[in-house]
């Protein structure tokens, strides 16, 4: 077996730690992976950040298991950050590096340079690689292959048939869909091929919910592997009736989380979510199911429903496609029955590459020969020890037209400090570089770059060396680079507003991420 340079637990505690089950299949934990998408760090009563929105599901779950309050998805966009839970690996090293998995005509498996990009830009954007190449050993290749029964509920993103999730190690795949979100509405009528609705006005989420346990039910003597990936909360902005006019009569207009509609689709994820944990609870299997809970990127402020932005990830900087933390950070829990402490808390940075070394250490199964992971064993933690500090990279080589763009970034987390490499953004095609200290400030407003050069090379020493190791594609110098078009002033920034007697050929100054 062989650990990329981020990874900084040894075989030996990978696969000694007191929490192993070395136990008979029959014996075997469950486990089931809830991943929303697009739920921001600030979209759940986890961390006291929201006044609106009701979790009490999420609340639920957090008081059986440990909640961690510095969790990182992969990337800030949707299919990288699912990538990175099913190989382990980062988005760097798999070539997923932009939500392009619903591409019909493009096939790739390895990302490329552009040879120029727009005047107005000093470094060329990635083209992601648009397919997650079925070659690699997935969580579910894994877990089928140690007796699980596999089910993939919900949204996939990674390519369609023959990169469905049929083609990863799943028995099932409901509703079979390989688009950026729900097909058409939350709320029926729905338009997916080979998954019809029940009933007038019926929810995606709750027929995924029943679709899953359906699952629950047949395998319930069997050990099994369930994902649910929910389509919440991700655009279309549409929820129950009943619901929207729940939280219009509740909303604060001096809030940022003012959309009713938006405060509606939270929860519907949330009963979803209790769904499931009914029927674990029904089926008499709580105790011996592991559930990971956590978000593929953080929360969308940037597109508008109800006349305001979806939410807002306050006191965290930026939102979903900005590598600030507005972008990345989210909310996780891990129930693992007899072994977490009910409702603790931990401090400890975890990335979502760390969700399959940790698996293998759970259920005590050995890894492939040579496989390779970006993310660490947290089993000591989730046992209520400490592992080793470790740097967490995100590699985010674009830079879509929102609020709080930056140009192609790299990202490193270490200890409390970040910093962000933006690639060719210096003079004569050198780096440039923003620096925080995110204990003293969380919300990334004071660049310490120009002071802490020493800091700075301390750190872009350990990006360089994540880029090298990972084999990482790139950003290149552009060589139809412009400076009479560059606006320095605009980065991280929001794009002037739209005049209300503009034309209408004027494009929206808040395109809709691709996703």
């Amino acid at each position: 077996m062989r650990f990329s340079l981020s990874q900084t637990v040894s075989i030996a505690v990978l696969m000694s730690t007191a929490g192993i089950l070395a136990a008979p299949s029959s014996d075997k934990p469950n486990v089931i992976i809830i991943l929303a998408d697009d739920l921001g760090y600030s979209d759940t009563t986890l961390y006291g950040k929201t006044k609106l929105y009701q979790t009490p599901n999420i609340e639920r779950l957090a008081k059986r298991g440990m909640t961690f309050t510095h969790a990182y998805a992969a990337s800030p966009l949707c299919s990288p950050t699912r990538a990175s839970i099913l190989t382990g690996q980062n988005p760097a090293r798999i070539g997923i590096t932009a939500p392009a998995g619903h591409e019909k005509n493009r096939v790739t498996f390895k990302a490329e340079v552009p040879e120029k990009s727009h005047a107005n830009r000093k470094a060329t954007d990635l083209i992601s690689a648009s397919r997650l190449d079925t070659t690699y050993y997935t969580i579910g290749d894994m877990m089928k292959a140690n007796g699980y029964a596999t089910g993939h509920f919900g949204k996939w993103h990674l390519g369609h048939p023959p990169y469905s999730p049929l083609e990863q190690g799943f028995d099932v795949d409901v509703p079979h869909w390989p688009g950026p979100g729900p097909a058409g509405n939350f709320v029926a009528p729905w338009a997916f091929p080979k998954l019809k609705a029940t009933k007038p006005g019926e929810h995606i989420e709750d027929r995924m919910a029943q679709e899953a346990v359906a699952f629950i039910e047949k395998n319930k003597d069997r050990p099994f592997y369930l994902n649910y990936w929910q389509f919440s909360v991700h655009a279309p902005f549409n929820a129950k009736k009943e619901l929207v006019e729940k939280y219009r009569k509740l909303i604060d207009p001096n809030d940022p989380q003012r959309s009713p509609t938006y405060a509606a689709m939270v929860e519907s994820m949330d009963d979803a979510i209790g769904t499931l944990l009914d029927a674990l609870e029904k089926n008499g299997l709580s105790e011996k199911t592991i559930i990971i809970f956590t978000s593929d990127n953080g929360g969308n402020m940037y597109n508008e429903i109800d006349g305001t932005t979806p939410t807002s990830n306050a006191p965290l900087r930026g939102g979903k496609a900005t590598v600030f933390e507005g972008g990345i950070r989210v909310p996780w829990i891990v129930d693992w029955p007899g072994v977490t402490k009910a409702g603790s808390r931990s401090d400890t940075p975890v990335q979502t590459t760390d969700i399959y070394p940790s698996l293998l250490a759970m259920l005590g199964i050995a890894p492939q020969p040579d496989q390779i992971f970006d993310g660490a064993n947290i089993v000591p933690v989730l046992e209520g020890h400490t592992i080793p500090p470790r740097p967490i990279f995100t590699y985010f080589p674009h830079s879509p037209g929102v609020p709080d763009w930056l140009p192609p970034s790299a990202v490193v987390h270490d200890g409390d400090w970040k910093l962000i490499r933006l690639f060719h953004e210096g003079e004569n095609g050198a780096h440039a570089w923003r620096l925080y200290n995110l204990k003293a400030d969380l919300g990334e407003k004071n660049n310490l770059a120009s002071s802490m050069p020493e800091k700075v090379a301390e750190l872009d020493a350990k990006i360089e060396a994540f880029l090298t190791d990972t084999h990482a594609v790139q950003p290149i110098v552009n060589p139809a680079f412009d400076p009479a078009q560059y606006r320095p002033e605009r980065i991280g920034k929001a794009p002037p507003k739209k005049p209300k007697n503009a034309a209408r050929k004027v494009k929206k100054p808040i395109p809709q991420p691709a996703e």
